[in-house]
């Protein structure tokens, strides 16, 4: 059933299919805890629910499937520690609990599963402790991932005795001490990636000794003396070292400092180098002055700091993905910059180029605060951030730049509103009924994400149908953070009482009222705006519409048709697509039934929740959990109502 639209629970009834060997469910919109009695399915050899919105824990009772060979929970919700149970699925071939919110340590048990020996990936997650010695066991297994976590220690030397390891990434913990002599055993290396890491010591010479290594990042720690320059070294393009300010040597590529001839211990010369430190201090006093004084610009190589430590882009590849950020790539435009469609040369990939306007004295504190807000989070409704560039261009001038993931179909905003196209003329694009349920529903279960799926609440701050971006499937992913604001302990609980000194965020329409007032930033402020995002995207009428005088506003102009007037309101080309479908003939405003028709009944249930949500006062919005529980019912009842329309034959009570 994997790469469907399949949402709601796993079913308690599984527990019935006894006899069940395979159950892949994967990239579907699942939600909700894992059966407790999915243990009764004995027989089960593969269980594949990755990409989904699993919640709660993984259930102890997991570890009576012993015949399981695959087992893969990725990129769901799942929270709470790795359940030590799994270590009686000695079977198993291979694990995937990457990108939860997992917690607590990695049960020494779990690591004894010797069958393993494809992949072992708990990234991203939020795992603490050392890393066990019982890894040893893992002698079979060919990827081993435990990155982007909060893991600590001396790495052991048992990650020696791992001898068909071909990927090994650590990257993203908070490791410490040297890497252990023991992984000179490791012959089959391909990659390996330390990086982010409080690593130290020298680089170990064996590591350029193993021929099959192809990819090495050992960025970002604090390792110091010389960088060989023999085996993966010699490519600077698979070799990384960056952030280790004691590091020299190695290949010229790799722009390091040459080392220093050992020093002579004769007196005099060792004065003639105190005299040379002196003069080198006072030379670099009065340069730093000048600096100062002249406001000279900073000519340092641009520094790439990558979320994903696999792309490395300069500003070269840039410029040349972008054909020279020519006009016909540009794809949007805003106050803090402009975005850019590119293709990497090497790869063919397409990505968003977001191109800072360092003009807007703002554009800085936003990217800043769009790297802080998007480094540690994952979701399939969030654009992926590959990406961030800060440095200077070809010309000197300070530059900086955020790359995504190209979203094939634009804004939400080019679907509801009309567009300048190529020709200079109006272009208008149509979105389905249920298109506009499922772009809500996936822009309710990002917000869902940031204000109760992240370790602290993020507040996106600007939610409006230019920043909410369709890809090729026509599925909606929240973009531009760069006026988010993650919440600290202290102020998670909104307060009517606390006054912000950040000024108002946000667009005129869809900003809250209390920002006006003064009032802090809050996950409520995100829910009034989703509520006008709702309105907007079924009347698709704007909330700056000019016809909105006065006391009328977007809210008011829907909550006054609740009362049996929904088809007065509702978008012309909603009532079309209800026309061509033969439910609806005649329509008037007066005279259709709305109590009669699923349609409308949930089109008025969707304006409900807007009015709700967009509510003057932000106790009485809705939470964004509540809010995607009713949009799931409802698109249920309107999917549900159109197959059993297409296929007359099934019983009613299916």
């Amino acid at each position: 059933m994997e790469q469907n639209k399949i949402w709601g629970r796993i079913p308690d009834g599984i527990r019935n299919l006894i006899n069940l060997e395979w159950l892949e469910t994967s990239q579907n919109q699942l939600s909700g805890p894992i059966p407790f009695d999915i243990g009764r399915l004995q027989k089960l050899k593969i269980f594949l629910a990755d990409g989904n919105f699993l919640s709660g824990t993984i259930p102890h009772c997991i570890g009576n499937l012993t015949t399981l060979t695959e087992l893969a929970l990725d990129v769901n919700n799942l929270h709470g520690n790795i359940p030590s149970s799994l270590a009686n699925c000695q079977n198993l071939v291979s694990l995937g609990l990457s990108y939860n919110n997992l917690s607590g340590s990695i049960p020494d048990k779990v690591l004894g599963i010797s069958s393993l020996s494809i992949t072992l990936d708990l990234s991203a997650n939020y795992l603490t402790g050392n890393l066990p010695v019982g890894v040893e066991k893992l002698q079979n297994l060919g990827e081993f991932h435990v990155s982007k976590n909060r893991l600590s220690g001396s790495l052991p030397n048992s990650l020696g005795s791992c001898l068909r390891l071909e990927k090994l990434f650590l990257d993203g913990n908070v490791f410490e001490g040297p890497i252990p002599t023991s992984l000179s055993s490791l012959r089959g290396l391909v990659e390996l990636d330390v990086s982010d890491n409080n690593l130290s010591g020298e680089i170990p010479k064996f590591l350029a000794s193993i021929v099959s290594l192809k990819y090495l990042n050992l960025s970002f720690n604090a390792f110091e003396g010389v960088v060989p320059s023999e085996g993966v070294f010699k490519n600077a393009s698979a070799t990384f070292v960056e952030g280790n300010s004691k590091l020299c040597g190695g290949i010229p590529a790799l722009h390091l400092p040459r080392c220093n001839l050992k020093t002579s211990s004769d007196t005099s010369f060792r004065i003639k180098i105190e005299i040379g430190v002196i003069l080198g201090v006072t030379f670099v006093f009065v340069f730093v002055l000048f600096l100062w004084f002249k406001k000279k610009k900073d000519q340092q190589r641009t520094t790439i700091f990558a979320e994903n430590s696999l792309l490395r882009i300069t500003y070269q590849r840039i410029l040349m993905a972008t054909d020279r950020f020519s006009t016909q790539n540009l794809v949007g435009s805003g106050s803090f910059g402009s975005v850019y469609k590119g293709i990497l040369e090497e790869s063919g990939a397409v990505i968003a180029v977001k191109v800072l306007n360092l003009l807007n004295s703002g554009a800085s504190r936003s990217f800043l605060a769009e790297c802080e807000a998007l480094k540690n989070i994952r979701h399939r409704n969030l654009v992926k951030l590959l990406t961030a560039i800060s440095g200077v261009d070809h010309q000197g001038n300070e530059f900086k730049a955020l790359v995504y993931e190209f979203m094939a179909n634009g804004s939400l905003e080019d679907w509801l509103h009309p567009f300048d196209d190529m020709n200079g003329s109006k272009a208008m694009r149509n979105l389905s009924f249920v298109q506009r349920i499922n772009v809500a529903i996936d822009v309710a279960h990002a917000l869902e994400y940031l204000h109760h799926g992240c370790e602290v609440p993020i507040i996106h701050c600007d939610l409006k149908p230019s920043n909410i971006l369709l890809d090729e499937k026509m599925v909606g992913h929240i973009s531009d953070f760069g006026l988010a604001k993650i919440l600290s302990v202290n102020t998670i609980n909104y307060s009517t009482n606390q006054s912000s000194s950040l000024g108002l965020r946000g667009t005129i329409g869809y900003t809250p009222p209390e920002y006006a007032m003064g009032s802090e930033l809050s996950t409520k402020g995100d829910v009034y705006s989703y509520g006008i995002l709702l309105l907007e995207m079924f009347t698709r009428k704007r909330p700056t519409d000019e016809s909105f005088k006065e006391n009328l506003s977007l809210r008011n102009f829907v909550k006054a048709a609740l009362s049996g007037r929904v088809i007065e309101i509702i978008d012309p080309i909603l009532l079309q697509e209800r026309a061509k479908q033969g439910t609806v003939t005649n329509i008037t405003f007066n005279k259709i039934n709305l109590g009669n028709d699923i349609h409308f009944q949930c089109l008025n249930s969707i304006f409900e929740i807007g009015i709700i949500c967009s509510a003057d006062s932000p106790s009485k919005r809705m939470d964004m959990i509540d809010v995607v529980s009713k949009l799931c019912s409802i698109r249920y009842k309107v999917l549900t109502k159109r197959y059993m329309m297409l296929n007359p034959q099934v019983p009613k009570v299916l």
